[in-house]
């Protein structure tokens, strides 16, 4: 067996390997001296200890007698300090962690062959059994099988230099410093008596205007010194052939190529703000060495461990990602309080979340539930917000899904049912589906409309039984029109998927099918987007009298009025076309339309796709001018969806993937947002709220899975008030049913054999 790279994940790898059947003949190649690495300290999770700990108690134990361990996060902001505790860290110098590993290998008979490059990878695939690539981020191996494994790499936005300081920090510390150049952020840690990593990092543009593209490597310590002065206390700062580098996410299509595997940074890496590449490397090595103990054949082995770690390396992906990207957009959240800052950055990742930090550390998490104004015992998403005239009681919205169930644009008992039993679950607002302006604006023939007064009798229905049957629960409508999206079968029967027959004529921005085989829509000329503005006005007027307490225009998802603001959908070369401004323009025309029919004291919201997951398609930046011009035309809030404008979209999808895209409008187009997108739990919710990302949560799914979700979340988190109310039918089932017993009693004593 051959390994290629000698750091932590190749050394590992040998001698688990080795340790596994001592039998196998196994060689590591490093180019470099034993005792050369980058870095300083690694950080290692109390997981992956246990790791080591089951598969080489011998390495462990020399783990811990080298570890340095604290609990205590410090971060200052404007100069305060907030220290949030309970996190439970483990660190060593880089040095010593692969000299536990050069003596472990050593003693279990691997060769290794440092000041060495390793042979050709194809010749070494040809004359081992197993040939292991460790070699890092810039892989060689990767490279030469470039076809099979299809790395991507992507280079993100700050500039970062890794140093050390010759005293131990008493915390993982951020230290935030505004510059005249712009933002610089210290990430340090302690990782032995007299030592810490510290990690200096900001935006590339700041880098340049601080002038540290013109420095050499001693000029660079000695301003980051000076700079951070005040966590350093004065001391200097040291490095070890340190350089300013940009992150690299490198993620392969493949890991394995016949005998030959990837491992650590050659297969993936994940930002050091989540502390995680030696930690991947690791328990990538715990997996291949049981996969290859566990399956009959090497390929099996490599099949079965890419498997495993794929779905865990890429958890960790998103959530690096996410960390990555809040430390290059923290300018965004410098004007927060103090302590919600401190919050927010605790949570970046998502994968810290509410939950975590008030078993971690109560009493700060406490103090983020007051200054957010939660009442004793409240949790945030049971804390009242206010649009305009209409108060909701909680921040949960029940989110418009299509039902495709009506019959001739006519709400009937399943809608009455549907939106009801979502009312009665306890949800501060509870959507209806796209509700259509005319027939030619149906998605498909079973969606609603208020192109009638028979189908504004059918809403009354519905609107009646919410306010009368749940009382302090608000419903609100979303108006839309399907453009070239129209025309279509229930999604059950193939969504987008044109109709066999009864097709109807579709109108969009621009004659553009969505995708292959879709019908051709006419673009729309002057006198139709009249006759169009003034078909939205006719049906506010509708949801008014039907009792809609709110009323939410869409412009997302490649509907309509969608379709003006992307560039992707809208080619026209007239007055609503062109520029962003023009793409505008008929959204906000009839944006205007309906505000001015729609009552004074009930809010309107606008959703939009703040950005089309398409090369070429609205971005993040055009969001937040887009939210900018509707909260500008009178808009009380921005419900931020994104994407489903153009087929061939490639969305990142995730664990609150949409959320950063909210986050980005509210803090730079200063309007309140409702944010959605795979917000699935309580604690999530709590922790979008309390970090300032949104200011309203919005969920379809989990409200299809659970039609009482909102009241469960009270029960699950043992709250009873104001913001959430059950009904009295249904008081009786405000406790957890009762279960089997899981506890009984463990033995006293356990004798041996």
């Amino acid at each position: 067996m051959a390994v290629i790279g000698g750091g932590p994940g190749g050394l590992y790898t040998a001698a688990l390997l080795k340790r596994l059947d001592p039998a196998r003949d196994i060689t590591l190649w490093e180019r470099n001296p034993p005792d050369e690495t980058f870095g300083f300290g690694v950080v290692l999770s109390d997981e992956t200890l246990g790791g080591i700990e089951h598969a080489d108690p011998a390495v462990h134990a020399a783990l811990q007698r080298d570890f340095t361990r604290w609990d205590d996060i410090h971060i200052v902001h404007r100069g305060v300090l907030h220290t949030s505790g309970g996190h439970g860290f483990a660190a060593l110098g880089r040095h010593r962690l692969l000299e536990i590993l050069h003596e472990r290998c050593r003693s279990l008979g691997v060769e290794l062959r440092f000041r060495t490059e390793a042979p050709d990878p194809a010749r070494l695939a040809r004359t081992h059994d197993l040939v292991v690539a460790a070699d890092g981020v810039h892989s060689t191996t990767r490279q030469a099988f470039a076809d099979v494994f299809r790395p991507r790499i992507t280079e993100h936005r700050c500039r970062y230099i890794w140093l050390a300081a010759d005293f131990a920090l008493d915390a993982f510390r951020f230290e935030i410093v505004e510059t005249e150049h712009g933002v610089m952020q210290l990430h340090g840690y302690p990782y032995a008596a007299d030592a810490s990593t510290v990690i200096v990092e900001m935006r590339e543009e700041v880098w340049r205007a601080a002038g540290f593209d013109a420095m050499d490597e001693s000029e660079s310590v000695g301003h980051c010194a000076k700079i951070f002065a005040d966590v350093l206390g004065g001391r200097p700062l040291k490095s070890n052939n340190s350089a300013w580098t940009t992150f690299r996410t490198v993620v392969n299509a493949r890991w394995s190529h016949g005998n030959v595997v990837l491992l650590g940074d050659a297969a993936h890496t994940a930002h050091f703000s989540i502390g995680s590449g030696t930690k991947l490397a690791v328990e990538d090595a715990l997996a291949l060495a049981a996969c290859l103990r566990e399956q009959p054949t090497v390929r099996a082995a490599l099949s079965a461990y890419e498997e495993e770690r794929r779905p865990v390396v890429a958890s960790t992906q998103r959530a690096a990602r996410a960390s990555l990207e809040w430390f290059e957009d923290l300018s965004r959240h410098l004007a927060q309080p103090p302590r919600r800052f401190a919050f927010n950055l605790l949570t970046r990742s998502r994968r810290v979340t509410h939950g975590n930090l008030r078993l971690r550390d109560p009493r700060f998490t406490e103090a983020v539930e007051r200054g957010f104004g939660c009442p004793p015992g409240t949790p945030p998403m049971f804390t009242p917000f206010r649009l305009r005239g209409l108060t909701l009681r909680n921040r949960v919205v029940v989110s418009p899904m299509d039902m495709y169930s009506a019959v001739d644009g006519v709400p009937g008992d399943f809608h009455l049912v549907h939106l009801g039993s979502r009312a009665l679950g306890g949800a501060g607002l509870v959507m209806t589906e796209m509700v259509c302006v005319s027939p030619e604006g149906r998605i498909t023939p079973g969606c609603t409309g208020l192109y009638t007064g028979r189908q504004a009798e059918a809403w009354r229905r519905v609107t009646d039984f919410v306010h009368t049957g749940a009382p302090g629960t608000a419903i609100g409508v979303q108006l839309g029109h399907s453009g070239r999206k129209g025309s279509t079968k229930p999604m059950w029967e193939g969504m987008d998927e044109p109709l066999d027959e009864g097709n109807w004529p579709l109108v969009a921005a621009s004659p553009l099918p969505y995708k292959p085989g879709s019908q051709v829509p006419r673009e729309l000329s002057r006198a139709q987007l009249t006759d169009l503005r003034e078909q939205f006005a006719a049906a506010a007027v509708r949801a008014a009298r039907a009792g809609f307490d709110l009323l939410e225009l869409h412009c997302a998802h490649g509907y309509l009025l969608s379709g003006f603001l992307s560039p992707l959908t809208n080619h026209r070369t007239d007055a609503y076309g062109g520029s962003p401004e023009k793409r505008l323009r008929f959204p906000l025309e009839v944006f205007d339309a309906v505000r001015a029919v729609w009552p004074g004291d009930r809010p309107m919201t606008v959703r939009i796709s703040a950005t089309d997951w398409a090369e070429g398609g609205t971005t993040a930046e055009d969001a937040v001018a887009v939210a900018r011009a509707f909260a500008a035309h009178g808009a009380d809030a921005i419900d931020v969806s994104t994407g489903q404008v153009v087929a061939d979209e490639k969305p990142e999808f995730g664990r609150s993937y949409q959320t950063p895209f909210a986050d980005r409008v509210r803090n730079e187009a200063g309007v309140p947002v409702i944010a959605v997108g795979a917000i699935s739990s309580w604690d999530d919710v709590n922790s979008l709220l309390l970090a300032g990302r949104t200011d309203l949560c919005a969920l379809a799914r989990p409200h299809l899975y659970d039609p009482h979700w909102t009241l469960h979340a009270a029960a699950e988190q043992g709250y009873e008030g104001p913001g959430v109310v059950w009904p009295l039918p249904y008081r009786a089932g405000s406790r957890r049913p009762q279960t089997g017993r899981t506890d009984a009693p463990r033995p006293r004593l356990t004798l041996g054999d």
